[in-house]
């Protein structure tokens, strides 16, 4: 872990006031001075001192907290607004996985485990966060398909992963929405693309951790079990494994029949007894030996002319004739016949 997320998890300051003090020389590590802002350190195994006094082991903490409207996300506010890590009792740092508006309300994670906070928001980790919505005006099933499609924001394209509508009153429709990004007013900003303004907005989980009933503005410590499902959904694993199909014994392979040579045509035969000749070392027959086909006729040499060899041998039919060369006509040039 870097040495100011150590520090400023020890509640030293903020992430910027712990970075000065690695700067101004005033850390240690196992007693051995440090002034590098990208140094890291493991607060289990190794001794960090601030000023010559030793840090005490940070015992990371976990909470839910129900998120009533009004309340800000943010850890630090110079107006001095109602904050949501004021709803946990705990007197050491600790700051919000994500962000909910100060309009919505719902389900949000309070830790100082900023490891688990980082893959829990990344949205290369893909964690699931799940929303009940109540839209102005009546949306029917096929109204949500841009949803699913992508609808273009100005920092790129926004996509639901699941939307169904879940009730339809007289002048609204409450719908159940599933994002795995956690873009600034994501929620809202998609509905308002397709026409549709958010009355309430509603976290009710993230990834298999549920809101239940834990009454609004309240907050308790995460159960044990709560806690591995959702370190486990923030690896990509659902914790399922697919159970093991046992094999049996692999069965030989079956034996192809032999398969008789192939047979190759030489000359006309088609017995096999030239391939078996010409197998066994033996010349094969010159074309011009072989016998005479359907038409009867073995090419042969024929003299040469003006126009080259030609054929000959054949006897002059309609289709057999022979060609001539006929004296050259007025162009000078010879002529067929």
């Amino acid at each position: 872990m870097r040495l100011q997320k150590i520090l400023a998890a020890a509640g030293l300051g903020s992430r910027r006031q712990c970075e000065e003090l690695i700067e101004t020389g005033r850390v240690e590590v196992d007693r051995q001075l440090v002034t590098e802002l990208g140094a890291k350190a493991d607060p289990e195994t190794q001794e960090v001192r601030v000023d010559g006094v030793k840090l005490p082991k940070t015992r990371l903490v976990y909470f839910m907290v129900n998120k009533p409207p009004g309340i800000i996300s943010t850890s630090n506010d110079p107006a001095g607004r109602p904050r949501v890590i004021d709803l946990v009792p705990y007197d050491g740092r600790v700051f919000t996985v994500g962000r909910l508006d100060k309009s919505s309300e719902g389900l949000i994670l309070v830790t100082n485990d900023g490891d688990l906070a980082d893959r829990l928001t990344h949205p290369r980790y893909g964690v699931d966060k799940t929303y009940k919505v109540e839209v102005a005006g009546t949306l029917e099933r096929k109204d949500l398909a841009p949803l699913l499609k992508g609808i273009r924001l100005a920092e790129g394209m926004a996509r639901a992963v699941a939307a169904k509508v879940v009730r339809q009153y007289k002048h609204s429709t409450l719908l159940e929405i599933v994002l795995s990004e956690g873009r600034n007013r994501e929620v809202r900003r998609i509905l308002a693309k397709i026409g549709h303004k958010v009355e309430r907005l509603q976290r009710i989980a993230i990834g298999p951790l549920r809101l239940g009933e834990l009454p609004l503005g309240q907050s308790r410590p995460l159960e044990r079990d709560e806690l591995k499902a959702l370190k486990q959904a923030s690896r990509g694993s659902t914790g399922k494994t697919k159970p093991k199909v046992r094999r049996g014994p692999k069965k030989p392979a079956k034996a192809m029949p032999p398969q008789p040579p192939a047979r190759t045509v030489i000359g006309g035969d088609t017995s096999g007894a030239a391939a078996r000749k010409a197998a066994a070392g033996k010349p094969r027959p010159h074309k011009a030996a072989r016998p005479a086909g359907k038409t009867g006729l073995q090419k042969t040499g024929r003299p040469a002319g003006k126009g080259g060899p030609h054929k000959t041998g054949r006897p002059v039919g309609k289709a057999g004739a022979a060609k001539k060369f006929r004296p050259a006509g007025k162009a000078g040039r010879p002529q067929r016949g």
